[in-house]
């Protein structure tokens, strides 16, 4: 089945206002811009978005975020992303901090068709004990808080029950698909693209470089193509690099 669209418009063009969006990538590295900036363009509103982070204040789920777009996001950290901090602290924001560790297994746990699991992680920290500002009010103090989680003890240590999650639509972003949904992501842009893309209910790809089936071997699959439902090309010009480090020119003798 070839399941190359003509446009990252096309891809986006069934996401509805409010659907759940699982995003992969990790700060700026393996996220699928493209797709992200056919969703600006689509108006699509209301969005409840699972990723890692959320890109930058420009850039990535940044423009979704700056756009005023996105309602809830579920992710392990901030960031560098100011208009993140100030939507969250101000309430215009639902946030829900989950331990980075713990957002990768709900994910794959999701895709797996697991329902919750248990976990050390966060064990006798507010992460167990609930209270953890989700959404804040106008005037500072905490609307809504995380629940407490279930506990269990197993061969004398204690576990946290985390619920899987699953999405509506995922985003993802691969070096090389072929027509048939197989993909193969570039070193670290592997982070959470594969998770994120067996968690959705129907999968996007973004790719570098879209080939023909029988091309890629069947050991370079880093995900099949059963998860996949649409790919398209992606911008080669639609990259960035989140903070560039470089040493001192060295001083000649």
């Amino acid at each position: 089945m070839d399941k190359v669209l003509d446009s990252p418009a096309d891809a986006v063009g069934d996401i509805p206002d409010g659907a759940v969006l699982a995003v992969g990538g990790f700060g700026l590295c393996g996220i699928p811009s493209t797709l992200i900036g056919a969703l600006v363009d689509s108006g699509a509103t209301g969005l409840r978005v699972v990723s890692n982070n959320c890109g930058v204040d420009d850039w990535g789920l940044g423009l979704l975020l700056r756009a005023g777009r996105i309602a809830r996001m579920t992710s392990s950290y901030v960031g560098e992303n100011k208009e993140f901090a100030r939507q969250y602290l101000s309430g215009e924001l639902e946030v829900e901090l989950t331990p980075q560790g713990t957002l990768a297994e709900r994910l794959r746990a999701g895709g797996a068709g697991i329902p919750a699991f248990f976990t050390p992680a966060g064990v006798g920290t507010q992460v167990e004990e609930g209270g953890l500002p989700w959404r804040y009010a106008a005037d500072g103090s905490v609307a809504l808080a995380s629940p407490p989680k279930e506990v269990r003890e197993f061969g004398g240590r204690r576990y946290l029950l985390e619920e899987a999650i699953t999405a509506d639509f995922t985003l993802v972003r691969a070096e090389v698909a072929d027509r048939h949904g197989n993909c193969v992501f570039h070193a670290a842009a592997r982070n959470f693209n594969p998770l994120c893309a067996a968690a959705g209910r129907i999968t996007l790809v973004e790719a570098d470089r879209i080939v023909e089936p029988g091309e890629l071997p069947p050991d370079a699959v880093h995900l099949p193509g059963v998860y996949v439902d649409r790919v398209v090309a992606a911008d080669p010009g639609d990259r960035r690099i989140e903070r560039r480090t470089v040493r001192p020119a060295l001083q000649e003798a």
